[in-house]
């Protein structure tokens, strides 16, 4: 029985060490706009905020980030850009490819003079869409 005990006792002190290691995060978005170049290459204006609630998943162990619309939305993170923080923002910027194969730059932005609120950009060559996000 004891060793049947050790046993037990080394498996959860596993299971707890690997949770640990985990680097996975979840956001939830309450607005959505998005930002497209006219048809001269020109960008412009902003949409008007939509109102939703779908969930964002950033699992860095499995190098994708996913959003949990209507359609899902899924990007391999290709590479991870340096941490850039300024005197207004903390911006972490992933370099992607979506399921399609177009690339585009994920940028989770914590706007600092703003309550901290929390952004999320989805930066493609002719459009940009935009999350406000927020942990779970």
């Amino acid at each position: 029985m004891t060793h049947l005990h050790k046993s037990i006792v080394i498996l959860f002190l596993c299971f707890i060490s690997q949770q640990g290691y985990c680097q996975s995060y979840k956001f939830t978005t309450s607005g959505l706009s998005v930002l497209e170049k006219n048809e001269k290459g020109k960008w412009g204006q902003w949409s008007d905020l939509d109102l939703v609630n779908i969930v964002v998943s950033l699992d860095t162990n499995k190098n994708r980030i996913v959003i949990y619309s209507q359609i899902v939305q899924l990007f391999e993170i290709v590479a991870y850009q340096d941490i850039v923080e300024t005197d207004t923002d903390i911006i972490y910027s992933f370099v992607c490819k979506d399921i399609i194969g177009d690339d585009c730059t994920l940028s989770f932005i914590t706007r600092k003079k703003q309550d901290n609120r929390k952004q999320l950009y989805l930066n493609y060559d002719r459009k940009i869409i935009v999350y406000n996000i927020f942990n779970m």
